[in-house]
């Protein structure tokens, strides 16, 4: 409102006085560079001193005076071209009314092309001299530099400018604009929230709507004053008082107000009823864009179908936006079923009437799927239209696709230009989506530092992506420093704003030990998430079942997780549960993993014949082990290549079985490079190729492959197709050892005992070694131990732990102990039989009491000649 100039006429004798005092008074704080109210801003700049001068006042008379205000009437007539004739002389005499009220015409728009540059010289013309619109021109002028409207934003003049029109007394708003400014500080302005909450406090002593508004935002939560719940609450009340009146007498503008005042975010609370009441008010009144809003809120909060029914009212009464809203309605209904035909129509129709926001929502949709609505170009058609005005949704979306999307040709660097202007006009998703680019180094490169501003900007905002990426970084502790308590916190955060991914993370970080904690508290958050829909977190449900991680192993509960992830269609199901369900095929239930073969699992393809070839679970079938491992190989499955490689070899097929090793190497298969390895250096099966026997094998040992390793000892040791090498040999032996090979630990103590190869004798050391070996139930170091003792030359004699070893070697079948006992046994009879009849015996021996037999043995071996007899016959390791 603008009393003096819309409804009173100016007389000249209005506030001349004051208009002069003040102009001293600032005149001489501008020469002081101090602020009127003690020191909150800059001096002011020295180009624009003339309207905080000292001046003399217009010469106008009374004929002048009322040549204004018959200008004035012609303005409120409507009458502007009229209006701007009566004015332009009267401003080519200088009088600082003329100025002021031919400002406010350029600033509307009223028979002028609205121009705020113009407005704003005009307004500087009208206070470069007292007169009593002064205070008024200041006002205007103040605020267009504090809004930068017309001009260049500038704190300090609009500071002094309206600290001038507060000093008239005008009874506006200069109060509020001041203490606006004053809240939280400008550019060259001081933040004083003192005087700031005195300022809204006059004027909301006085009334004043905006005060009364402001002061209910500033004393609620996160607010600029001490949080007050009761006293924002009596601002807000009586603000909504002030509306009411204005609705009651039409004013639409007070009815949407007061709908914002009840809405989710609004200073009354969330008031549905309330906020629908005055929208349809609103739409009463004549207003479309109530109208519009009306049904907007009522499809969400309220009765959906009317509120259908008053947008598509608004929208055939050409409302853009209720347009728009409808077409969305009716593409994501929360109750009833989409009605994508309808949508698009109206879409369509916003679309051609110039909305940018009915490009995106249309175009996200085709690009997703949604409704039915399936066009990829046609939707990223749309979308490059939206972005190309800067829409920041657009822009986040197609930086999304570009950099994401399997659908589209990953162009990542294209994808972050998008997503850097789509971050800087503001929108959070971008910024999440562009932290997390920064992070891993996709389409720029890496920068840990920026990327970490960037998600705890966008996790700020609400954006429970950004929160994710952020906890899951700390959590690893690889790109940026490790810290499990913000980890934690931050996934905390996204699971409790409904990110089923952030919770499965977090349940995961306490089952694999990143974070500290009982993981039966992970068990709980997977468990949830899947039971919202989580795939992945089916995956790690199923897994901790299979392993027994903070439930009871149950592999029936593993098997049904896993395949409602597999349904889920999620990638890693596939091979866990090969892994159930070879559990389950090893526990018998072997139609398991016949099933997950017929699927097709290369996986599942390969144990079946496996199991087929060994007779687990399944009877013996040669063919259809051959059949699986086939169907396996085919679908690029190493260890398939690799069974049928041996296969083929150990039936006398040499090139077949090199064919498929060689395939399976070519897999990446560390058996089958060790398996091919020793044959090319030993030329068993293949002709003999040592550089490629001896780098297939050290490629397998160092994959960890501990019986290539210990190939590589045994041609060391002994000298098969290289040199005999001590140090090379005693290496690769004790690294076959580290990989937990016991045959290994037997080997080298052998090699130690006898010295007959490369590595030199060293009694002790070897029999600690075979020592060892025997203990962890190695036959061969058994039976070599065995027979050590029995002949007494590199250890003590002791025919009775001698006959202990070589029972216990022979009973898990180790030949030559079985053959040394059997001659033991006939020679201390006096007989002499073949290795046949021998072994025979012994068979039934041990189908005895196990106990008696060993004492039998025994008492054989007491006799001098049976020793001998067991010593003399070569064990074989």
């Amino acid at each position: 409102m603008e009393p003096i100039a819309n409804r009173t006429r100016l007389i000249p004798s209005l506030r001349f006085t004051a208009a002069i005092t003040l102009s001293a008074w600032l005149a001489g704080c501008a020469i002081s560079q101090e602020s009127p109210d003690g020191g909150h801003a800059g001096p002011v700049p020295a180009e624009y001193s003339s309207w905080f001068e000292v001046d003399i006042e217009a010469p106008m008379d009374g004929y002048d005076w009322d040549r204004i205000n018959a200008a004035q009437d012609t303005i409120a007539q409507g009458r502007y071209d009229e209006a701007i004739e009566q004015l332009q002389p009267l401003m080519e005499m200088g009088f600082p009314p003329a100025f002021y009220e031919m400002g406010k015409l350029y600033e509307r728009g009223q028979g002028v092309e609205v121009d705020r540059v113009e407005a704003a010289r005009l307004y500087g013309k009208a206070i470069e001299r007292p007169s009593p619109i002064h205070g008024h021109a200041s006002l205007n002028l103040g605020r267009l530099y504090l809004e930068g409207r017309g001009v260049e934003r500038n704190d300090v003049l609009a500071y002094y400018l309206l600290w001038q029109a507060k000093e008239a007394d005008l009874d506006r708003n200069a109060e509020v604009l001041l203490a606006r400014l004053l809240a939280e500080g400008g550019e060259g302005v001081e933040a004083d929230p003192e005087l700031a909450h005195r300022l809204y406090s006059e004027a909301a002593a006085r009334g004043e709507p905006d005060a009364l508004e402001a002061l209910a935002e500033a004393h609620a939560p996160g607010g600029w004053l001490e949080q007050d719940p009761a006293r924002s609450m009596d601002y807000a009340q009586r603000y909504a008082d002030i509306l009411e009146n204005e609705a009651a007498q039409g004013d639409v503008n007070a009815m949407l107000q007061l709908a914002s005042l009840h809405s989710e975010d609004g200073l009354l609370g969330d008031q549905p009823n309330q906020r629908i009441h005055w929208l349809q008010q609103a739409a009463e009144a004549g207003d479309l864009d109530a109208l519009a809003r009306a049904g907007r809120d009522l499809t969400r909060d309220g009765d959906r179908q009317q509120g259908l029914e008053l947008l598509e009212d608004a929208a055939s009464q050409g409302s853009v936006d209720a347009m728009t809203h409808l077409g969305q309605a009716l593409l994501e209904p929360d109750t009833g079923r989409p009605e994508p035909v309808r949508a698009e129509r109206w879409l369509r129709e916003a679309i051609e009437a110039g909305s940018t926001d009915a490009r995106v929502i249309l175009g996200r949709a085709l690009v997703e799927g949604q409704a039915g609505l399936n066009d990829l170009p046609r939707g990223m058609g749309l979308l490059e239209q939206a972005a190309e005005q800067d829409h920041p949704l657009a822009l986040a979306q197609l930086g999304s696709l570009y950099l994401d999307d399997e659908r589209v040709a990953g162009q990542p660097y294209i994808a972050v230009d998008y997503l850097e202007r789509s971050h800087e006009l503001g929108h959070p998703w971008a910024t999440e989506q562009l932290g997390g680019a920064l992070l891993e180094g996709r389409g720029t490169a890496p920068d840990p530092t920026r990327a970490e501003e960037l998600l705890e900007q966008a996790a700020e905002r609400g954006q429970s992506g950004a929160m994710r990426i952020l906890g899951s970084a700390y959590l690893a502790g690889e790109v940026l420093p490790y810290d499990p308590v913000r980890g934690r916190e931050l996934l905390e955060h996204a699971a409790q704003a409904g990110d089923t991914t952030a919770l499965t993370q977090l349940g995961e970080a306490y089952l694999d030990g990143s974070l500290d904690g009982d993981p039966r508290e992970g068990i709980r958050l997977v468990t949830q998430a899947a039971h919202e829909g989580d795939a992945y977190a089916m995956v790690v449900l199923g897994r901790a079942y299979r392993h027994g991680e903070g439930v009871e192993r149950d592999l029936a509960e593993a098997n049904r997780w896993l395949t409602r992830a597999q349904e889920a269609g999620h990638e890693s199901a596939d091979d866990a549960l090969t892994y159930v369900q070879r559990d389950l095929g090893a526990q018998g239930d072997i139609q398991a993993l016949v099933a997950a073969a017929e699927d097709g699992h290369p996986g599942a393809m390969a144990d079946l014949g496996r199991a087929f070839l060994d007779g687990e679970g399944v009877e013996r079938d040669q063919g259809r082990a051959e059949y699986w491992l086939g169907q396996a190989h085919q679908a690029g499955h190493a260890g398939a290549a690799a069974s049928l490689g041996r296969l083929y070899m150990d039936r006398g097929d040499d090139a077949t079985g090199v064919e498929y090793l060689e395939a399976a190497v070519a897999r990446g298969h560390s058996g089958a490079r060790a398996n091919l390895g020793e044959a090319y250096l030993t030329g068993s099966h293949v002709e003999q190729d040592i550089d490629r026997g001896l780098e297939l094998l050290q490629q397998a040992a160092d994959a960890g492959m501990p019986n290539a390793a210990f190939a590589l000892g045994e041609a060391y040791q002994h000298g098969e197709g290289v040199e005999q090498n001590a140090e090379e040999a005693e290496r690769w032996y004790q690294q076959a050892i580290d990989g937990g090979a016991d045959y290994a630990t037997a080997a080298l103590g052998l090699a130690l005992m006898r010295g007959d190869g490369a590595i030199s004798q060293d009694v002790e050391r070897g029999h600690e070694l075979l020592l060892t070996a025997a203990e962890q139930g190695h036959p061969g170091a058994q039976a070599s131990l065995g027979r050590e003792y029995l002949r007494g030359v590199t250890v003590e004699r002791d025919p009775q732990r001698g006959a202990d070893y070589l029972y216990e070697a022979a009973s898990q079948g180790h030949h030559s102990a079985r053959l040394a006992l059997a001659e033991a046994y006939l020679t201390s009879r006096g007989l002499q039989a073949n290795q046949e009849q021998a072994l025979l015996w012994l068979d039934n021996v041990f189908e005895s009491e196990g106990q008696l037999a060993v004492e039998t043995l025994r008492q054989l071996l007491s006799d001098e000649e049976a020793i001998a007899a067991a010593g003399e016959v070569e064990v074989e390791e």
